[in-house]
């Protein structure tokens, strides 16, 4: 089992047919999640297109995760949670935090991304969107949104299997402003492991 650090990013090589398994092992801890092609990372997972393809806001087991362009790069094989993960945030960013009123740097998902992947030799031409694993981002019929608490539980996790070779990459979302990591404010370490 791998550790993806409090507040940091990690990445690694996933072969097609193998499966990485995300464990939210506090239970409070959103997991920013990204997929990108090897060998062209300008295809990479999208949530707009895995949306449009599956026809709603989160993916089940059994769904696709689709690219840039339009292929599938992951399949949701199994979740244990209670199922509340978010497709429409994007990452936060350094601007994110300016908003918020933070006047210092603030360790950001955005970043967490470039650094995890140039671990790896690698750089993404982008931040695209994520699959924020354990986000929990009710709507209402209004289209109103709101920054809830994981409903999520210790030890929780989500598998996913790699339909093309790729690069997975994760971030323990270092957010202490909002309560997305839970009521304390207090981002966890996550783990990952990959299986085949």
């Amino acid at each position: 089992m791998e550790t993806i650090p409090a507040r940091r990013g990690k990445a690694a090589y996933v072969k097609q047919g193998q499966s990485i398994r995300i464990v939210n092992t506090h239970g409070s801890q959103v997991v920013d999640t990204w997929a990108f092609t090897a060998g062209m990372l300008t295809e990479f997972m999208s949530m707009e297109h895995t949306r449009a393809t599956i026809t709603r806001m989160i993916p089940r087991p059994g769904d696709g995760l689709y690219t840039n362009r339009r292929r599938r790069i992951l399949t949701m094989t199994a979740d244990t949670s209670l199922g509340a993960h978010d497709t429409l945030m994007a990452a936060c960013d350094s601007e994110r935090y300016i908003l918020l009123g933070v006047k210092e740097y603030h360790d950001n998902c955005t970043d967490n991304l470039f650094a995890a992947m140039q671990s790896l030799g690698l750089v993404p031409p982008e931040c695209p969107s994520p699959l924020n694993l354990f986000m929990n981002i009710p709507w209402t019929p209004t289209g109103a949104l709101s920054f809830d608490p994981p409903t999520s539980k210790p030890g929780d996790a989500v598998t996913l299997r790699a339909e093309l070779d790729c690069i997975v990459a994760l971030s323990a979302c270092p957010q202490d402003i909002l309560p997305i990591n839970g009521t304390s404010g207090q981002p966890n370490e996550a783990h990952y492991e990959i299986i085949g």
